[in-house]
């Protein structure tokens, strides 16, 4: 099943199947996101929860017992329920259940909403804990951008815009955090975009490094600005040796280090969620 959202630029589609986002046109009938061709990448725009990136061994340890779980978490996985709409917004909802509980052993309301205002689209994340312990977790996004937009075009036309005039860059080793960091050499706070870019995985930044990015056509009009403002962590990927699309992903988490203990209290960029509260978390796309 999909859910639809219009504005005066934009319909975009979510899927209830991850309340993933898997397409937004403007008035002329663009497409901005990838079509999740399967044999290559076959997501659109993953909603990462209750962790980010890959655990070590693919498993953690709560409370002196071991949980396995895959990549990015199970809510990308997950039918939402759709619990509030209009013609321009909507939140879906997950919660645990028996599944999840076998996995991750806590009970949460997960909630993702959009809402259109012109040509920007608007993300929230909120996370409550209804339980009497604390909720341990980790949120994040992964918007995938087709690219080239025109047939004109090739992936090399493009380039990313950061506000910055240098960024360190945290190396990977089997999708896993590293203590080798690495400056991204940036022109006029510019990177271009090339095959070559994600040979050794995705560029991963630390420290609240990316608060604005923008993919940027130089050939056309064509602009991606996406802003994740105190956003501690930020990922941008493509598959190797893909030049179709590229992924622009702000995260409250990150993967386990090569030296993780795997206990989940421990793990980097976790986030403890006292009995009754609620976090909540945002990010914004504008498609020109």
């Amino acid at each position: 099943m999909q859910h639809q959202l219009f504005s005066d630029y934009l319909a975009i589609t979510i899927n209830f199947c991850g309340a993933e986002l898997c397409s937004v046109k403007n008035k002329n009938g663009l497409e901005f996101m990838w079509h999740a061709q399967k044999d290559i990448w076959a997501r659109h725009a993953p909603n990462l929860f209750p962790i980010v990136g890959k655990l070590k061994d693919n498993s953690y340890v709560l409370n002196e017992k071991k949980f396995h779980m895959g990549q990015h978490g199970f809510a990308r996985d997950c039918v939402f329920e759709l619990i509030k709409f209009n013609s321009s917004s909507c939140v879906f909802q997950l919660k645990q259940n028996n599944e999840t509980k076998s996995k991750y052993p806590f009970d949460f309301i997960f909630e993702v909403k959009y809402e259109l205002n012109g040509n920007s689209l608007n993300i929230v994340y909120k996370i409550s804990n209804p339980s009497k312990e604390n909720l341990l977790f980790s949120v994040g996004a992964h918007p995938a951008f087709k690219i080239p937009l025109d047939a004109e075009e090739k992936f090399e036309d493009y380039y990313l815009q950061f506000s910055d005039t240098s960024l360190e860059r945290t190396k990977l080793e089997n999708g896993l955090i590293t203590k080798s960091k690495s400056l991204v050499g940036l022109q006029n706070k510019q990177l271009a975009l090339s095959i070559a870019l994600f040979d050794e995985d995705a560029l991963v930044f630390e420290n609240n490094q990316i608060n604005q990015i923008a993919l940027i056509s130089s050939k056309t009009a064509h602009k991606i600005t996406l802003k994740c403002q105190n956003w501690p962590f930020f990922g941008i990927w493509s598959k190797k040796g893909c030049n179709d699309f590229v992924c622009l992903e702000p995260w409250y988490g990150i993967a386990d280090s090569v030296e993780s203990t795997q206990n989940l209290s421990e793990k980097k960029g976790i986030i403890s969620l006292q009995s009754g509260k609620t976090f909540e978390c945002a990010y914004n796309i504008a498609f020109e």
